[in-house]
């Protein structure tokens, strides 16, 4: 037995790729079990082409197992197996790939030949978990089997060993614990169980262990009794590649549970297989509610990303666009370019082409959902309706356009939820503009006096409840050609000529008196008008300009040091006894006209919401008035 150096130069070399490439130690299984595959892979494929090669495919396997007293791990397979030159090649040189070599000769770059490894380095990652690896292989050309052993970036051994049968088994020697890791759970049955189901679980073949069983005694009440069975830890078909038509509802929902840790059933299912310029199979499921931590930083979008049954990133927050971030599922292809450690994906045409058509189908899903099962498109948007409305503002509006179909709105003229396209559907003959409202509440919306002239002429409003609403319709500006108007903003435009002429001499009229009132309140609003917008209510606040009065209250409630203020008008209704009051006490009694004129603003302000700087002051201001 001869010492030989790694021919890819040194320890450096070995070392990045233990220490840098990978960024989970336990991939190391996966990477192994991959490997274990692929060489069953080769050696299935020959049997089809070599009539001396003769295999029953039920006899294929991967068998782990456990030593944890002497702390060995062994995972072993019935593969091609390597000669000593292969182990040479393949082992011995960092970055040489059998896998790779293999798939593109000559004779088999026309098959469609499933092989995972395409870099030789995913073997290397044992290292990450172990002082030592032996490899012992017998190849299906050799009568001989050979034995590889390195304890890393020292260099490594080959000599012949005993092995009757054809196939590699990989011994780990694994590290003993320190301060920083504990390595010890990798030589735990469950440990080693949960990441072949969460890395392999959809690898072809079986992966078999011995697992240990406790039951009770036949005949006993008390006392247990352990036996060991081997059992197939993996899943081996994924439910992805089935026939749809072959699949019931209960399936697609057992799978959803036991993958995404949810207790209830999922509200939509949609499972699409793909193949063209990008071939890839995905299964998406809609959940019925939002995760308890779905509005906050802590939550992670993103589906589970697999290539040939084995998955390669938990989730890969490329394939969803931040609006359709509840989305939960995966995706299965074998066309995306992989980076040399298999855990990221490199940013090529195919993946942005695989999310791009995601995001369609998702939308579409969700189309034909509002279309043809309102009931459960509203449950739907009950749970991720605000994402959707983020993802028209976000971006600066970039994506409104797909999303602005797909929001709901409460009504005044329908006791339901309703679409822009429904309310321009219902609009009537002489209107060019889409009316809204906005509030906490749609019954505090009903009380505000700026919906009572809007109402009177017979035309729909939205109410909007959410605090992200108005920055929603501020983004879409407009639908399908009609403005959205808040009915609170300065001029509606809804008068008659004559109404509009007749407000105006009123207003002229009382001039003075309006820049008295301006003053009393010490700029507090840019104007103070008569209006023809109310009806029973005596005064009320409107705004102009990009910052609503109902913006000013969302924004100033955030957590931070700027405030914004809204340009107000306070208008008083023309055709109230307050009116008339107003003129008199200018006349005749100028500081009963500031404390109206102060109790006035107060009012307005209590009716939209706002806060009252002063609200002793205002107190003592009302009972005064009601004393006289």
């Amino acid at each position: 037995m001869k010492k030989k150096q790694f021919k890819a130069e040194s320890k450096k070399l070995l070392d990045m790729m233990i220490h840098s490439i990978y960024s989970n130690k336990e991939i190391f299984l996966r990477e192994l079990i991959s490997n274990a595959s692929d060489a069953i892979d080769k050696l299935y494929y020959r049997s089809l082409t070599d009539k001396k090669v003769k295999i029953e495919r039920e006899d294929l396997k991967i068998e782990v197992s456990l030593d944890k007293e002497n702390r060995i791990l062994i995972i072993e397979d019935n593969g091609c197996g390597m000669s000593d030159s292969e182990l040479e090649n393949n082992l011995g040189t960092i970055a040489e790939s059998g896998s790779l070599a293999f798939k593109t000769q000559e004779e088999n770059k026309k098959e469609e030949v499933d092989i995972i490894g395409q870099f030789g380095v995913g073997f290397y990652s044992a290292f990450m978990v172990s002082d030592e690896v032996t490899v012992e292989s017998k190849s299906i050309d050799s009568e001989k089997a050979y034995r590889w052993v390195s304890t890393g970036a020292d260099g490594y051994s080959i000599e012949e060993c005993e092995k009757d049968s054809v196939g590699t088994k990989i011994i780990l020697k694994i590290k003993e614990d320190n301060e920083e890791e504990s390595y010890s759970e990798f030589l735990e049955d469950y440990r080693i169980q949960s990441i072949i189901r969460k890395y392999s679980d959809y690898i072809r073949y079986p992966i078999q262990m011995e697992v240990e069983h406790r039951h009770l005694k036949e005949g006993s009440k008390d006392e247990y009794e352990s036996h060991v069975e081997t059992e197939t830890i993996n899943s081996m078909i994924p439910l992805w590649k089935k026939n749809k038509s072959e699949i019931k509802e209960e399936e697609y929902n057992q799978f959803y549970h036991e993958k995404y840790m949810d207790y209830e059933d999922p509200l939509q299912v949609i499972h699409t297989s793909v193949e063209g310029q990008v071939s890839y199979n995905a299964l998406l499921y809609i959940p019925s509610h939002a995760p308890y931590d779905y509005y906050s930083k802590e939550y992670e979008k993103g589906l589970n990303l697999y290539t040939s049954g084995v998955m390669i990133m938990e989730k890969c927050s490329d394939l969803l666009p931040d609006y359709f971030s509840f989305v939960k599922g995966l995706v299965d292809s074998n066309d995306l370019s992989l980076n040399i450690s298999r855990e990221m994906l490199q940013q090529d045409r195919r993946l942005q082409l695989i999310a791009k058509n995601i995001e369609k189908k998702i939308k579409n899903e969700l189309e034909s959902m509002l279309e043809e099962d309102r009931e459960k498109y509203e449950k739907f948007f009950a749970a991720f309706g605000m994402q959707l409305k983020f993802g028209i503002y976000n971006n600066f509006g970039m994506d409104k356009e797909k999303l602005q179909d797909l929001v709901l709105f409460h009504s005044s003229t329908e006791n339901k939820l309703t679409t822009f396209k429904e309310y321009v559907s219902r609009m009537k003959e002489n209107q060019d503009k889409i009316y809204y409202a906005c509030g906490e509440t749609i019954a505090k919306i009903d009380l505000l006096p700026q919906v009572e002239q809007v109402k009177e002429k017979d035309f729909e409003i939205l109410y909007l409840t959410d605090y992200v609403d108005e920055f929603v319709i501020q983004a879409l500006m407009n639908y399908d050609g009609k403005q959205f108007v808040n009915v609170s903003t300065g001029d509606l435009n809804l008068d008659t000529e004559e109404e509009k002429e007749e407000l105006k001499k009123e207003n002229e009229k009382s001039k003075e008196m309006f820049e008295s009132m301006q003053k009393v309140l010490e700029q507090e609003v840019e104007a103070v008008r008569f209006t023809n917008r109310l009806k029973n209510h005596p005064v009320c606040l409107t705004a102009s300009g990009n910052i609503s009065l109902e913006m000013e209250k969302v924004i100033n409630a955030m957590p931070t040091d700027e405030k914004v203020k809204a340009k107000a008008a306070m208008e008083i209704n023309a055709h109230h006894p307050i009116a008339e009051k107003l003129k008199k006490l200018y006349k005749k009694d100028k500081e009963s006209f500031e404390n109206y004129t102060r109790v006035l603003y107060a009012q307005a302000r209590l009716i939209e919401g706002l806060t009252i700087e002063n609200p002793t002051e205002i107190s003592n201001l009302v009972c005064d008035i009601l004393s006289k």
